[in-house]
């Protein structure tokens, strides 16, 4: 189901796109990563998740591209000392949605034009 369906209203006031995604990733920060988390049903919004919400925006920022599944893997092995298949597990706990949609959504990243699942 696209987040659009599950819209809920938030108080931080930001253009989306139908996918709900930002229109202006520069508008986001955690508050509003905590309300948009609220929109998802099934999501716990935690504390664990603001490290991977500010991998992806870095990530962003210094690539110019939205981090694949691969390489958000690989971060949370190094930064937690896991190996890749239980990062993979994590990473997929933490955004049951599927890591592409509600990761980057959450990261307030525009909905990305290729999606990679690794």
């Amino acid at each position: 189901m696209k987040a659009s369906n599950m819209r809920t209203p938030i108080d931080i006031p930001v253009e989306r796109c139908p996918d709900g995604y930002l229109k202006n990733p520069q508008e986001w920060n955690e508050e509003l990563a905590k309300q948009l988390a609220s929109e998802w049903n099934g999501l716990i919004f935690t504390e664990e998740h603001l490290p991977i919400l500010h991998f992806i925006r870095e990530h962003h920022e210094e690539h110019q591209t939205t981090p694949d599944v691969r390489e958000a893997t690989n971060y949370i092995a190094k930064t937690k000392g896991l190996d890749k298949k239980t990062a993979k597990k994590y990473l997929f706990k933490m955004f049951p949605h599927g890591y592409m949609q509600q990761g980057c959504q959450l990261a307030g990243m525009r909905r990305p034009t290729a999606w990679c699942v690794g």
